[in-house]
């Protein structure tokens, strides 16, 4: 007989621990491969962590409500197959790896028993909830007035910020919440635990990149007029929205293939060149919060494929539906800060990635147009596009030719692109 450790899997840059929810399979039932063992939650991903292996589950290693790190076990499963046996094996020689993330100090966890909200019934609540629960001072008679509409009653965030935008005593909103100090005087707030993890990540990267920016300037008007003309028939027949983002994404995920430095990694002072393009797309959430959901294999999608992806992650993301493995293995990352209608920004890079693109916004500028008759100036629609790449390993001439490839095919997208 041999002895399988279930271990909490990585679930993006800036999550590095779950807690319990429930546990689906217990002590003595019988697993299949792919089944769902125990149900985990954390501030930005709730999800299911399924079993690779068939056997049996001798052991829980943690109880409901427990907080565990990445690579910890989360039960361990007992199996007659000696293929299995071996796959346990080189999990155990890579859980040291899962646990060492280059360039980020694991925080210490905020302690939830410390969290006075008096006599509650026997009910699950997610890190996040406790944040919140844990601002607003919401008391424990005040929780079991609440009706969840979660998986098995459980309240969600959506059920907490609804109660206290509707009870006659709180006026917090949790986008920004803050305790009032005194009439006149300033507010202040604790940043919630995503928030210092996210913090420490920025910290961190600036701290050990060496940030170098290089922008271009991009003529948009024929791939934003085409954009402008198939929308409609786009979304006849794929069933999608076609967005100006959708295209520039396309066109990087080609060009990265050319710059294989700017798909890479920098981990212990080796770079580690990715095969996959996977796209990471900088997405802002109603709370406050950042997360990049990714692209897999970018590359390798057409328009439709883009367009289909960007979409699903998105809409997932500002729902809190992400899977874990939504926000992991991105290689390159993509901020479309003109959404905002920012002219540019200059974004950070997120380690342990070597750069990331801006977008910025789409304007309509007079610029001189060159032609066989001779120089003229016209209305055009421009773009700024910014590049900020770790000046240890990639040189400014590189950068700055990936950016001249990009802007390249940009102003060249013909009105008769296939899609």
């Amino acid at each position: 007989m041999a002895k399988f450790n279930l271990t909490l899997p990585k679930m993006g840059e800036s999550v590095d621990e779950a807690t319990i929810v429930s546990w689906l399979k217990n002590i003595g039932d019988k697993v299949s491969v792919d089944d769902f063992v125990v149900e985990i939650a954390t501030d930005k991903v709730d999800s299911e962590v399924p079993t690779d292996v068939e056997g049996v589950v001798v052991e829980h290693c943690f109880k409901i409500n427990d907080v565990v790190k990445v690579g910890e076990t989360l039960c361990i499963i007992e199996t007659e197959s000696k293929v299995e046996k071996k796959l346990i094996e080189e999990i155990k020689v890579d859980e040291p790896m899962i646990e060492e993330i280059p360039n980020i100090e694991m925080l210490p966890k905020d302690n939830n028993n410390d969290l006075k909200i008096g006599e509650v019934d026997d009910i699950f609540l997610s890190p996040l909830v406790r944040n919140i629960i844990k601002q607003e001072n919401i008391s424990g008679d005040e929780l079991n007035q609440i009706k969840g509409t979660g998986k098995s009653g459980r309240i969600t965030k959506k059920d907490l910020l609804s109660y206290i935008k509707n009870s006659n005593n709180k006026n917090v909103n949790y986008i920004g919440d803050v305790v009032n100090v005194a009439k006149n005087e300033s507010q202040v707030r604790d940043l919630s635990r995503m928030e210092k993890i996210l913090s420490k990540h920025m910290l961190d990267s600036k701290n050990s990149a060496v940030h170098v920016q290089t922008f271009i300037e991009a003529d948009i008007t024929d791939l934003a007029n085409w954009r402008d003309n198939q929308k409609i028939k786009f979304l006849d027949s794929y069933g999608e929205k076609l967005t100006y983002t959708h295209p520039l994404i396309y066109i990087v995920s080609k060009v990265l293939r050319n710059f294989p430095i700017l798909n890479a990694s920098f981990i212990d002072d080796k770079v580690i060149y990715k095969n996959d393009v996977n796209i990471g797309l900088a997405t802002a959430l109603q709370d406050g919060s950042l997360i990049v959901p990714v692209i897999k294999n970018a590359d390798e999608l057409s328009l439709a494929g883009i367009s289909k992806s960007s979409n699903s992650l998105v809409n997932k993301a500002r729902k809190n539906n992400l899977n874990p493995d939504d926000v992991q293995d991105g290689t390159f990352t993509i901020s479309n800060i003109g959404t905002f209608d920012n002219i540019m920004g200059t974004p950070i890079i997120n380690q342990p990635q070597l750069a990331i693109l801006a977008f910025g916004a789409i304007r309509k500028l007079p610029r001189v147009v060159e032609t066989d008759k001779g120089d003229f100036i016209a209305i055009r629609k421009i773009i700024l596009l910014s590049l900020s790449f770790d000046h240890r390993i990639i040189n400014g001439a590189t950068g700055g030719l990936f950016l001249k490839e990009i802007k390249s095919l940009i102003e060249n997208w013909k009105s008769d692109s296939s899609i």
